[in-house]
């Protein structure tokens, strides 16, 4: 069963930082490229960033400068580092991962995990 964990949500002040956390298992042969959504109620899920198996990003503009994404591929792991973080970064954060197995390549999310910002 294939599944993506995440990790790492939670309250935070503004101007604060979080590291969100998302492990792959299963019978994964390949992972290509991993990434972060954030979805707030009555709008539609958005870009965070995403990275590719050789380390090469992608940043949501109104996150760049900010947010840092990074992989682990020995771990199947992809993280988010938050940093100066905003009220209107509040909402649930997805994890998303396209990857490869025997019967071919599929997509999959995460559970999401939330994270509020708030004082």
């Amino acid at each position: 069963q294939v599944q993506l964990v995440e990790s790492g949500g939670g309250l935070v002040q503004p101007g604060g930082s979080l590291r969100l956390s998302c492990a792959a298992s299963g019978s994964i042969l390949h992972i290509h490229t991993m990434g972060w959504y954030r979805q707030t109620p009555g709008k539609q899920r958005e870009l965070v960033a995403t990275i590719d198996y050789s380390g090469n990003t992608n940043y949501g503009d109104s996150v760049k400068g900010r947010f840092t994404i990074s992989r682990d591929n020995t771990k199947s792991t992809v993280y988010l580092e938050m940093n100066s973080l905003k009220p209107e970064d509040t909402a649930v954060y997805y994890c998303n991962a396209a990857m490869e197995f025997l019967s071919g390549r599929f997509n999959y999310w995460g559970q999401g995990t939330q994270v509020t910002v708030s004082s």
